[in-house]
């Protein structure tokens, strides 16, 4: 076994594994904790060190990954996530460029990489974007068409909620988010609109219910559909090992029969 083998091998140990998967919820927790005033102004010294110690752990661990697969190692979208994530924490985060150690908690979407359900989930969000992109095509067409209906009905009376198409479109939006589309924006339409809820109740059920479902049909679909590939590849790979036992077994059975011959 080669170096970059050994390397490999203890890189990808479940030790490893497992000691870099509860640094990263250690400094998950430890980033937060900086957010505190109080806590900074005691342990600011010590929680530093922690940070830079944990981040010096991870740049091994990404460096000596790199040098076990070498350029095999940027054909993993994974790999070039944990890669980029650590990357940006070795910017220097002084001056202009301060802004770039509230970066340092992206260190916690690392989790995603390590832990395989996370993989699988966020797999299945990307597998589900192309649906995803048409179900937004059609929101953003109810949207504009019932911006402008409010722009034209309501936009003379309330200015600063349907004046422009820009502040119907917002207006909408909260209104599709339920948040205080009653008492705050759709009574008082109302009182000079009496019959203003059969533009605002239909949007709220198309965008709010019918809509939102159809994202959420596509989300599980997607999972379903990355679930029953894993298990036919897991099913392929079982079938794979009993195929080559059997192989393996037929081979020994014929030694064993020349080996008989051979005696006798």
């Amino acid at each position: 076994m080669g170096v970059r083998d050994r390397v490999g091998a203890i890189v990808d140990s479940p030790t490893v594994q497992n000691t870099i998967l509860g640094l990263i919820v250690f400094n998950a927790i430890t980033l937060g904790l900086e957010t505190s005033e109080s806590l900074h102004g005691k342990y600011g010294a010590v929680l530093s060190v922690i940070d830079r110690v944990i981040l010096g752990v991870f740049v091994v661990e990404v460096g000596a990954r790199l040098f076990h697969r070498g350029f095999r190692f940027f054909k993993s979208g994974w790999n070039i996530f944990d890669f980029v994530i650590v990357g940006i924490a070795l910017f220097p985060a002084s001056g202009p460029l301060s802004v770039l150690r509230a970066l340092r908690i992206l260190r916690a979407f690392r989790l995603m990489a390590m832990v395989p359900q996370m993989r699988t989930v966020v797999q299945a969000l990307i597998t589900a974007i192309p649906g995803m992109l048409s179900i937004v095509a059609l929101i953003s067409l109810i949207f504009y068409v019932s911006a402008v209906l409010a722009t034209n009905l309501f936009g003379a009376d309330f200015g600063e909620w349907f004046g422009t198409i820009g502040r119907s479109m917002y207006t909408l939006f909260q209104i599709m988010t339920l948040e205080s589309w009653s008492m705050g924006i759709v009574r008082p339409v109302m009182e000079i609109y009496p019959y203003a809820w059969v533009f605002f109740v239909p949007f709220i059920l198309i965008t709010s219910f019918a809509v939102i479902n159809l994202f959420i049909g596509v989300i599980v679909d997607s999972l379903q559909t990355q679930h029953r590939e894993m298990t036919a590849e897991v099913l392929e790979e079982a079938v794979s090992i009993e195929t080559k036992i059997d192989v393996v077994e037929r081979e020994l059975n014929d030694l064993r029969q020349l080996l008989r011959q051979n005696r006798g």
